[in-house]
């Protein structure tokens, strides 16, 4: 008797899936694009107008979009465009910039060997090959200039087609400002893979291309024991024309100049200037608390403006120098008591508070005479001295500070007493 059992749903599922992979067997897809890596965009990107020239800073990319290492960079260049800074949806796209803009600088940065070996964000740092080259190294900050001229001056002629907004919308009237704004360069830095393929672009800065305000003059300088004191004569916007004194001022139409406020430099380095205010002051004055004696501080000042959301910084104004010398006494010491026994007058004072002090002089004289002469030879550090005399004979102390420049206090109050 045949068995006439029905089949197993094991077995139409496998008969099922064998027919799949039979059918399918030999049939080849569209192949897959290769995964491209490429460098995020460069960070902290500033810059910043001082007098005809602007300083680009930023740092090179180290690593890549999908968050792994080393970044498939090759060099880092940075854009710049005179145009209008327009809103959302008017506002030029990285290709416009990098279309219609200057080049205004390249730097070659270190590059992996294999852009595809790369390690994630969490493995360790010896698992794949440093990048080679002659290069900045990845992660490094990067400085860059570039000097404005009467080309720079000049906003890009843009075509219609490139200042439509994504949606076609054009924009009515010509490509202005707020009137009496002036023109704006916008600066922006990106990553260059090893293919020449670009990163993402970093933040864009604008800076304004008004007219700088005049550079001060030397500053004064003066100082005592706690702080360099620097101050300088206000400046202010010129007034005139430049055709002679007899003209009269020109009236400026639109909104009026802003207020003038200034940046102070250390030169005593020119070829690395410090800036020493974190923001612009408007007082006419800086108080540097960096006191080390014997050393020689420079100092020059530039104005600034805030013109368009930008500041405008003038040329240095001619540096002025000092060197710091000691020559402020310590105060007089205080609290001193005197104190008699056998043999010996001791004496207890209260420690000086300056850092620079080196040590004490005790001074004694006779308590009829009132002239005090030295009892220590040289300066002690201690603030107790014993000081051996006659039985039943009254003295008179004083204490003198000393500092290690050599200058002396004023004596301390006198302390009087007789040994037993």
């Amino acid at each position: 008797m045949k068995d006439r059992r029905r089949p197993s749903f094991a077995f139409f599922a496998a008969f099922a899936l064998s027919a799949f992979s039979t059918s399918d067997c030999g049939k080849k897809g569209p192949p897959l694009p290769p995964l491209v890596k490429l460098p995020v965009a460069p960070a902290d990107l500033a810059a910043e107008r001082r007098g005809d020239v602007v300083e680009i800073r930023f740092t090179v990319p180290a690593t890549n979009t999908d968050n792994t290492r080393p970044a498939n960079i090759e060099r880092a260049e940075v854009y710049a465009i005179t145009a209008p800074v327009l809103p959302p949806p008017l506002t030029l796209t990285d290709d416009q910039i990098v279309r219609y803009g200057t080049k205004v600088a390249e730097i070659a940065v270190k590059a992996p060997r294999n852009p595809n070996l790369t390690a994630d964000a969490d493995d360790p740092g010896d698992e794949v090959e440093a990048p080679e080259g002659s290069g900045l190294d990845q992660g490094a900050p990067v400085r860059a200039e570039e000097d404005l001229d009467l080309d720079v001056l000049r906003p890009v002629d843009l075509p219609a087609s490139a200042a439509a907004s994504k949606d076609g919308h054009q924009p009515e009237g010509p490509l202005l400002g707020p009137f009496g704004d002036p023109p704006m360069r916008t600066y922006a830095a990106v990553g260059i893979s090893k293919r020449g393929k670009r990163g993402p672009m970093s933040k864009r800065i604008a800076v304004p291309l008004a007219p700088p305000p005049p550079a001060p003059g030397a500053p004064s300088i003066s100082y005592d024991e706690r702080a360099i004191s620097v101050s300088w004569k206000e400046v202010s916007a010129p007034t005139t024309d430049g055709r002679g004194k007899d003209v009269l001022p020109a009236r400026v139409l639109g909104p009026p100049r802003p207020e003038i406020a200034y940046n102070v430099y250390d030169e005593t380095h020119p070829e690395a200037p410090l800036k020493l205010t974190a923001e612009p002051t408007s007082d006419a004055k800086y108080s540097d608390t960096r006191i080390t004696w014997g050393e020689k501080r420079c100092y020059s000042i530039r104005a600034t403006e805030k013109i368009g959301g930008g500041t405008v910084e003038s040329d240095p104004g001619p540096a002025a120098c000092k060197t710091l010398v000691d020559t402020f006494p310590p105060t007089a010491p205080k609290g001193l008591a005197a104190i008699a026994s056998e043999g010996a007058i001791g004496l207890i004072w209260d420690a000086n508070t300056e850092k620079d002090v080196a040590g004490y002089v005790v001074m004694r004289g006779a308590a009829s005479d009132g002239t005090l002469q030295p009892v220590t030879p040289a300066p002690i550090q201690e603030t107790v001295y014993r000081d051996p005399v006659a039985s039943g004979v009254m003295y008179t102390y004083a204490v003198v500070a000393v500092d290690k420049a050599g200058n002396t206090s004023q004596p301390s109050a006198r302390a009087t007493e007789t040994a037993r």
